[in-house]
């Protein structure tokens, strides 16, 4: 079997979710010391060359996560090809990344929260509201950071 050497974090405008993700796994996958490349997108391009939403930012460098450098992009059809893993943040961009795939790529979309041991199936957009909606996020990409970085290493393994 391959082993996964890319993974892309995918939101609807990559301006919060996905972005988190993004740095808190950077953060995760170097201490685990692993070598990954790592990057996020949107689904959509409303935020195109923007930095990741100040909310977020604030509340993942107060847990000591950097997003320096980090500009949102959309999805790119060679995403697909390039990346071994395609997370989605919710189902709504599940689809939508099924639907903007080629069929063979399919196997690699999944939620990212498949790799938490958490009852929730979606982290939710904190967008609209308020710090406590952006502390949840951190808490669920959180989690799902450490079952990816163990998943993938198991997977190095075999």
């Amino acid at each position: 079997m391959k082993q996964s050497t890319s993974v892309l974090f995918v939101c609807l405008g990559n301006i919060c979710r996905s972005p988190t993700a993004e740095a808190v796994f950077k953060h995760k996958a170097a201490q685990a010391g692993l070598n990954i490349e790592i990057d996020s997108a949107g689904t959509h391009g409303y935020h195109i060359g923007n930095p990741p939403d100040k909310r977020s930012q604030a509340a993942g460098v107060e847990r000591g996560y950097s997003f320096k450098g980090l500009k949102c992009r959309r999805v790119d059809e060679s995403d697909f090809e390039r990346f071994d893993f395609i997370l989605a943040m919710d189902n709504s961009n599940l689809a939508n990344l099924h639907g903007m795939s080629p069929s063979q790529y399919h196997d690699k979309i999944k939620l990212f929260l498949d790799f938490a041991n958490a009852d929730d199936k979606e982290v939710p957009d904190p967008y609209y509201g308020g710090k406590r909606g952006f502390e949840l996020v951190l808490d669920l990409i959180e989690e799902a950071s450490d079952g990816l970085i163990a998943h993938i290493k198991q997977t190095q393994q075999q």
